[in-house]
């Protein structure tokens, strides 16, 4: 398996990195947002969300009586 940030063949203690400086770099990108996951947009689920608010269905669990 080679090292996802500088390719070299990684070593069992810092898999899947090669090294502590790479799982360092890998860290780092994370915490600078340098990597992100697609964000998928529902449609339709912002007008369902608005509908279960106005029937008073937010918050509530199907196991949950009513709210006194």
């Amino acid at each position: 398996m080679a090292c996802p940030i500088c390719g070299k063949p990684t070593a069992a203690a810092y898999r899947p990195f090669c090294s502590k400086r790479c799982a360092d770099i890998d860290l780092a990108k994370w915490l600078n947002e340098d990597y992100s996951a697609p964000a998928v947009e529902d449609e339709g689920l912002e007008d369902a969300l608005l509908e279960a608010h106005s029937r008073g269905e937010m918050g509530r669990g199907k196991k949950d009586g009513p709210i006194h």
